[in-house]
């Protein structure tokens, strides 16, 4: 775990302990961290001096800002990264992926099912940031958007999600279908397969989600797995507002779903089954994707954000 992350959930649980008064049973409760965990942060608070007469808040650490994201957008967590610079995808993304991981780290449960997403470069830098957690009972690791594309990007898929229950000691559970179907029937045809049918029934089971928030032009990662709409589909998705998407399932600038015949072509959780997830993180930032993050916040289809702080001090302005 890096110190950056070390530090910013010291002084986020020292700021919750000293100056809002909140007991260390709540604060376990609130970030999903057990009571040996806050009391020895508080401890290494005090003895590395972040705590005095007031919070020392160490550079690279953007406590108030994530507090503010919080308030604004009724979020349950948030996680604020330090970025070089707003505008490189790929330093933004690894640092973003890196920052998940601690969190992800931190809060793993036994006995949790946890809903991946397939197309994600964002967790796909997660994975690669993540160290192995030690061992906690019945752990499920689920996808839970249809991972089957181009033979290389279905092999991407698999790994991304079998890579990950490893390192959590989980066991891996499959979504053997394409993220995007031709037809309505099609996708019929698959719900009644076996295996299909097992991962789509886990999905109310969820207790911790990951997910990308992409824009309606898909990314690179996207394009490559073939789980792409057509250029007229696009524009239609366009016509009709949507500013981005989480699991293939788009929305518009206030947040609001978009019910279009293009949605029953999509073989994902819903947004719907999504918001009633108790920790639905999305990762996500850099100027391409503001009007998707805000969108999906609006929406409250996540109820945990990890951002970069160019796009977090947008998003508290906004």
């Amino acid at each position: 775990m890096g110190k950056i992350d070390e530090l910013r959930l010291m002084v986020r649980v020292a700021r919750m302990y000293y100056e809002r008064d909140i007991s260390q049973s709540a604060i376990a409760k609130q970030l999903g961290l057990s009571q040996s965990t806050v009391s020895r942060l508080i401890q290494r608070a005090r003895q590395e001096g972040v705590v005095r007469t007031s919070i020392s808040v160490p550079q690279g650490v953007y406590t108030e800002l994530e507090e503010r994201l919080i308030e604004k957008y009724a979020l349950r967590d948030a996680i604020v990264v330090d970025s070089i610079r707003g505008d490189d995808e790929k330093v933004i993304t690894r640092e973003l992926g890196a920052a998940a991981s601690y969190y992800v780290e931190s809060v793993i449960k036994p006995n949790a099912v946890i809903g991946l997403s397939s197309w994600s470069s964002t967790l796909l830098a997660l994975v690669d940031a993540l160290h192995p957690v030690p061992r906690k009972a019945d752990i499920r690791v689920l996808q839970i958007l249809g991972g089957v594309g181009n033979p290389s990007a279905e092999t991407h898929a698999n790994r991304l999600t079998s890579r990950f229950a490893d390192l959590v000691g989980g066991t891996a559970v499959y979504l053997p279908a394409p993220g995007i179907v031709g037809s309505e029937a099609a996708r019929q045809v698959l719900f009644d397969d076996v295996y299909v049918r097992q991962a789509l029934e886990m999905f109310d089971q969820v207790s911790l989600a990951l997910v990308g928030i992409g824009t309606v032009q898909p990314s690179g990662l996207l394009a490559a797995s073939g789980n792409i709409f057509s250029d007229e589909e696009l524009r239609l998705l366009r016509s009709n507002n949507a500013v981005g998407d989480i699991l293939l399932r788009f929305f518009d600038n206030d947040g609001n779903a978009l019910k279009t015949f293009l949605d029953n072509r999509v073989v994902s959780m819903s947004l719907e089954q999504l918001r009633k997830v108790d920790r639905a993180i999305g990762v996500a930032g850099g100027r391409r994707k503001f009007d998707a993050i805000r969108g999906a916040l609006r929406g409250r289809w996540i109820n945990i954000l990890v951002t970069d702080h160019f796009s977090a001090e947008r998003l508290v302005e906004a």
